[in-house]
This record gives structure tokens, C-alpha cells and sequence, in this order.
């Protein structure tokens, strides 16, 4: 008896471990590249405000583009070299390293692509690194938990990345007495968040390397890194054996193009439609995040119920129905009532993407393909923002520029009706 409760408590110590991972790394998109580092950048370091939105923009585009060209080769090679831990501490490093210096970022033009540099640099090292961490998923969960665990690492995520803004915005930008006597004048409050997150990412990411089991090692380096390439070309060039997997990869990178747009313009949104405030548009920010972090780990349960297909498509369903109203809104009272409830279907959107592609992945490549699951992220991620621009600017309208999201989502939906669910036969 003494051993099964141990061996139980190192079980639910290894799941909550690999969830507290999500909280860790939550912090980087959450600070850096969503509210202030990025607001920081646009306002204070480039020349202008336009002139670091595009700068911005390109930034993002670049890492994008190493994400996409990247995921898929790295993740076949740690399915030869079979251990996850060693790649999510690399890149891990990464991130953490390219936090620290941004801290050296001045409120000086000069240092633009000093700035956009390390933020590519710990863009790359967040994504990659959540290559392995989300193949670790299948590997740590029975079938029937994986959907609840997925949702509640989403949601620790959301907690996660929310807590560490709460201490960046008391502790350092929105108080007079920035802590540890920092300089105003310099932006040292500013730029010290960005320090803040490197050492959040890197206390909160030790019980995954601590106590989440990793698999066995495999092949030799050298060897993996062969056989690995080949087994990628040998997959992409036979990928109707894997025709599920394809039109699963396919509806998700449309939806999410969908869905990352939304997040991208819904504050652009909240203030050229409805006229809300710089605050009012962080408070807007802050309260979708908790409604989305507890939709995902509602949501959980339903995807292990019902399967992460069904679950995804109720998601989509509730992004499109709410969305839709938000077009016709008038006044910030609609848009807070209509907003707060879209939010808690983002999560699950991609939380139970996240499960549904740990079903659907053989166990011996499991690494690989979320390797594609991440260039199906990415891909096209340029597409979403573009189509927006083109038709806002083409009706010079920003209500009939957001509907394009709505397009996204409903043909993401469409495209995932025919894909099998695995755990449920055609259903």
C-alpha cells in the first residue's frame, strides 16, 4: 500500500510539474511581446509610434518564419534521439537569455535592432521549446486525462503569464516607487520586466526538470540528426498515410490564423470602434485572458468526454456566434458584455488542439509532429493580419476588417467536420 500511494504522488507531482511549466513560460508572450515590452518598443524606442509598429510587425514575421522552417526537423530528430527535457532546457536558455538582454534596451532609436534581435531570438526559443513540451503531453497522460491535462496547463498559462504582469504593472510601471530604486528616466522600470520574466520563466520551469519523467534516451546525436531528417522527408512525401493528421494541421491553421488576429487587433479594435482608453484597453486585455484561462481548464473535462474534436468545434462555434455579435455592437456596455464570454472559448479552442494532436500522432513521432502542429501555427500567420488591413482600408471600415476573423473561424470549423477522431471512430 505505502508504494502505490507513493508511486500515485509521484504521478500527480509529474502532472503538476509539466502544468507549471505552462505558467512558467506564460510570462514571456504575455509581457514581452503582448502589453509592455512591446508597448515600450513602439512608443519609446523607435523613431515613431508607426515606425515601431512595422518594425514590430517584421520582428514577428522573422521569428515566425525560423519557427515554421525549424519546428518540423527539430521535432523528428528528438523522436530519433527520443529524450524532450534536454530540448526544452535548450531553448528554455534561450528565452531566458534573450529576457536578460533586453534588459540593455535604451529609449533610443539606435537600439531598435538590438531590441527586435532578442526578441526574435526569445520568440523562437518560447515556441520551439513548446514543441517538446507539448510532445511530453501523450507521454505523461492515459488517453482518458490527456484532454483535462492539456486544458488545465492551458489555463495555468493564462494564470501564469496574468500573475506575472500583475507584478511587473505594481512593482515596476505603474507606481511612482518603482522597486529597488530603479530610474524613471532611463526606463530602467520598463526594461527591468523584462528581467523579471527571465527569472519568472526560470524558477517556475525547474519542477518540470525536476520531477515530469522524460522518455529514454535514443539514437547518438549524430545519428538522430540523420535519420530524423530522413524520416521527415519520408513523411511529408507520404503524408496521405497520415491523411487525418493533414486536415486536422490544415482546419487548425486556418482557425488559429483566425484566432491570433483576434488577439492582435481586438485591442486596436476595443479603441478605434469603441473609443476605450490605453487602461481601459490593458483592463480589456487582462479580462479576457482570466475569462479565456477559465474556459480552457473548464473545458477540460468536456474534451475527455466528448473528445477534443467535438470540443474544438463547440469552441469555434462560440468564438463565431459571439464574434459575430460584437460586429454589431454599439457602446462599451455591449462590447464588455459580449467580449467577457467570447473569451472563454479561446482557450479551449486551443487547448483541446493541443490534445487532439497528441491523439492523432503516432508514439514514435510524436515529437515531429508537433513540430508540424507548430509550422501549422506559424505558416501562414501573416495571412490573418493582411487579409484584415486589405479590407479594412478597402471599406474603411474596422467592423467589416475584424468580420475576415469570423471567415477564418468558420472555414477552420468547416474543415475540421470531416477529420476522425480517433478516441470516437467518424464522430
Amino acid at each position: 500500500m505505502p508504494s502505490s500511494v507513493e508511486s500515485r504522488g509521484k504521478r500527480l507531482c509529474a502532472l503538476l510539474s509539466w502544468c507549471v511549466f505552462d505558467w512558467a513560460n506564460s510570462a514571456f508572450p504575455t509581457v514581452i511581446t503582448t502589453f509592455v515590452f512591446a508597448t515600450y518598443f513602439t512608443m519609446f524606442v523607435a523613431e515613431s509610434t508607426t515606425a515601431g509598429t512595422v518594425a514590430w510587425g517584421y520582428g514577428q514575421s522573422l521569428a515566425a518564419l525560423l519557427i515554421a522552417l525549424l519546428s518540423p526537423p527539430l521535432g523528428a530528430i528528438a523522436d530519433r534521439g527520443g529524450r524532450r527535457k534536454p530540448w526544452i532546457l535548450v531553448f528554455t536558455v534561450l528565452c531566458v537569455a534573450a529576457s536578460v538582454c533586453l534588459w540593455f534596451t535604451q529609449p533610443e532609436s539606435s537600439d531598435v535592432i538590438w531590441a527586435l534581435t532578442f526578441v526574435v531570438l526569445g520568440t523562437v526559443g518560447f515556441e520551439i521549446g513548446m514543441v517538446f513540451y507539448n510532445a511530453l503531453l501523450p507521454e505523461i497522460a492515459p488517453p482518458e486525462r490527456m484532454g483535462r491535462l492539456s486544458g488545465w496547463g492551458w489555463g495555468a498559462g493564462y494564470a501564469g503569464g496574468l500573475a506575472c504582469l500583475s507584478v511587473a504593472l505594481v512593482g515596476f510601471v505603474q507606481t511612482d516607487t518603482p522597486w529597488f530604486g530603479l530610474d524613471a528616466g532611463t526606463a530602467e522600470p520598463v526594461r527591468a520586466t523584462a528581467l523579471l520574466v527571465a527569472v519568472w520563466f526560470s524558477l517556475f520551469a525547474l519542477p518540470l526538470f525536476l520531477w515530469t519523467p522524460d522518455r529514454p534516451t535514443g539514437e547518438h546525436t549524430i545519428e538522430a540528426l540523420r535519420d530524423g531528417l530522413m524520416t521527415l522527408i519520408s513523411t511529408l512525401r507520404n503524408i496521405g498515410r497520415y491523411a487525418q493528421t493533414a486536415r486536422f494541421l490544415l482546419a487548425r491553421m486556418i482557425y488559429i490564423d483566425g484566432l491570433n488576429t483576434l488577439f492582435a487587433f481586438g485591442g486596436i479594435y476595443a479603441a478605434g470602434t469603441f473609443g476605450m482608453a490605453l487602461d481601459e484597453v490593458i483592463l480589456f486585455g487582462i479580462a479576457i485572458n482570466v475569462t479565456a484561462g477559465i474556459g480552457a481548464a473548464s473545458f477540460a473535462w468536456l474534451d475527455d468526454y466528448i473528445g477534443p474534436k467535438r470540443t474544438i468545434l463547440i469552441a469555434l462555434g462560440g468564438l463565431i456566434w459571439f464574434g459575430g455579435c460584437l460586429l454589431l455592437a454599439t457602446g462599451k456596455v455591449w462590447f464588455w458584455v459580449l467580449a467577457l464570454p467570447l473569451g472563454l472559448f479561446v482557450g479551449p479552442t486551443q487547448a483541446a488542439s493541443r490534445s487532439f494532436m497528441a491523439r492523432l500522432a503516432p508514439p514514435d513521432m510524436r515529437a515531429e509532429m508537433f513540430g508540424l502542429f507548430a509550422f501549422s501555427g506559424k505558416a501562414t500567420a501573416f495571412l490573418g493580419p493582411l487579409l484584415l488591413a486589405w479590407t479594412t482600408q478597402a471599406f474603411d471600415s474596422q467592423r467589416v476588417g475584424m468580420a475576415t476573423i469570423i471567415v477564418f473561424l468558420a472555414l477552420g470549423f468547416l474543415l475540421l467536420l470531416p477529420v476522425r477522431d480517433p478516441r470516437l471512430g467518424s464522430g
